[in-house]
């Protein structure tokens, strides 16, 4: 999309959301004590009015105890708080209002079938006050995104990562990039054209050499973040693995401190995926508890459960591998002639586990059962792995455990996110900051100043590149990834 394309698009946007006005319960629906209905569009005022009154005259951001009648029958709906916000100063850009009324379900439906009643207004669609902001240049579209992860937040790094981007920390960062991009290929464009008359410094392209090699570095930087910022936004993908009759329902339950899996002394009790989200220390985890894994099984749905199992473990971001504390310590002589360190490796074969589908993934080895090892055994267990100790059934060893398991959490996740070090929250980010590398690369690799028209056709990977970052921001977009980040907008927002 070139840049007039771009603004006769933005501005037929702009042309079709001012023809309406648009009403919805921008608030939660159910019972409540009060409930907040909100308006935006060129309608405002005479939505006012015919709510409140003609005479009335809405006072800005000054909230006003007023009667509120239908706009037919006159007969009165509620008293509440009436608030107006004129565009520009608005959520939206365009004039505005709310009306916060007694939360039942008969105020707030009379509320919006009176609305509904006035000339000139709709109901809204989900996302659409939202979108109008974006369009009426309010929010980017990385701050949209961060407002609808923060409506999603569930946890306190969740809720702090979501309204650091919702205020603009990512959007300064790549607005930062894309003027530096911009400056870049104006330097170029300027020494196609005019290098010949020496009107253009002779280092010019040496020094945006120079700087595109340094947005490289930096956004490589940016980049190699272990996807901490999309961990954090979707939750930990934590999946507990081990042999039959480890522990694994009993630690499940323990985490989640409430009974979500069968425990039973029966070997093979689990055989589907059971998960269950859980908030340690404001970090999301999604525990799946998945069968034991075992080759000595004739059970059709035991065989099953451990295909799930297995497929499970691809796609986790954690591993958790539990063990039987004592059935090691019966073991650690033969383990000891091949080596402690090779114990894992040795575990993960007994499961059956291939060992390239948890490559690069992060695990943590887990001992139960610790209430059946001596105190000698125990230490000596502690000395030989690096591994977190624990009695699942008597609850031994939880405070340090908890402790150390917090500290795998805030390593994995990066702790508790900065506006100093804004990070990537959307696979999105991520595709589009590769690509924009790659054109940049490709312009450096590509790039020959002896010969103009492979400069001029090399200067097109700058452009390219640049539309990486506006297609991030939003600056350089198309509608289908517009519907993409509004669909999980509730209707009225």
């Amino acid at each position: 999309m070139n840049f007039l394309t771009k603004i006769i698009y933005k501005q037929k946007c702009i042309r079709l959301m001012s023809a309406s006005t648009i009403f919805s319960l921008s608030s939660g629906y159910g019972k409540c004590g009060v409930s907040v209905i909100r308006v935006s569009g060129p309608e405002t005022k005479q939505a006012l009015k015919a709510i409140i009154g003609e005479k009335f005259q809405p006072k800005p951001r000054y909230a006003s105890l007023k009667p509120f009648y239908h706009p037919q029958s006159k007969e009165m709906i509620d008293k509440g708080l009436v608030l107006y916000f004129p565009g520009p100063a608005s959520f939206t850009g365009e004039d505005s209002c709310e009306f916060q009324v007694h939360g039942s379900l008969a105020v707030i439906s009379a509320m919006l079938e009176g609305l509904g009643k006035i000339p000139g207004l709709r109901p809204a669609t989900p996302g659409e006050f939202t979108k109008r902001a974006f369009y009426g240049g309010k929010l980017d579209l990385t701050e949209v995104e961060g407002l609808a992860d923060l409506i999603h937040a569930e946890t306190e790094a969740q809720r702090k990562q979501a309204l650091l981007q919702s205020t603009g920390s990512l959007s300064k960062l790549y607005e930062n990039w894309r003027k530096r991009i911009v400056r870049c290929a104006a330097h170029l464009e300027a020494y196609i054209d005019f290098a010949e008359d020496e009107n253009i410094e002779d280092d010019v392209v040496v020094q945006l050499t120079k700087e595109l090699k340094r947005l490289i570095i930096e956004i490589s930087a940016h980049l190699n973040d272990q996807r901490q910022g999309e961990l954090l936004r979707n939750g930990v993908r934590t999946v507990i693995v081990g042999a039959p009759n480890v522990g694994k329902s009993s630690f499940l339950n323990l985490m989640c401190q409430r009974q979500i899996s069968i425990v039973t002394p029966i070997a093979g009790t689990t055989r589907d995926i059971i998960e269950t989200t859980h908030n340690f220390s404001g970090f999301p985890v999604i525990f799946s508890d998945t069968a034991g894994l075992r080759n000595q099984t004739s059970d059709v749905i035991e065989l099953e459960g451990i295909t799930k199992a297995k497929a499970c473990i691809e796609s986790a971001d954690l591993i958790l591998l539990l063990f039987d504390a004592k059935h090691f310590m019966e073991q650690s002589n033969l383990l000891a002639s091949k080596g402690l360190e090779n114990f894992v490796q040795i575990y993960l074969q007994q499961l059956d586990i291939d060992m390239k589908h948890i490559r690069d993934k992060p695990m943590k080895l887990i001992a139960n059962k610790i209430d059946l090892l001596t105190t000698d055994e125990l230490n000596m267990l502690e000395n030989s792995l690096d591994v977190l100790t624990i009695s699942c059934k008597n609850e031994l060893n939880l405070k340090p455990f908890m402790e150390n398991f917090d500290k795998l959490l805030k390593s994995i996740c990066g702790g508790l996110p900065t506006s100093e070090n804004p990070r990537i929250t959307h696979a999105r980010y991520r595709q589009q900051l590769e690509r924009c590398i790659e054109h940049i690369n490709i312009f450096l690799n590509e790039y020959t100043p002896d010969t103009y028209p492979d400069i001029a056709i090399s200067a097109q990977k700058l452009r390219n590149a640049l539309r990486c970052i506006e297609r991030i921001t939003g600056g350089c977009t198309t509608e289908d990834i517009l519907d993409v980040v509004f669909a999980d907008f509730c209707i009225g927002k």
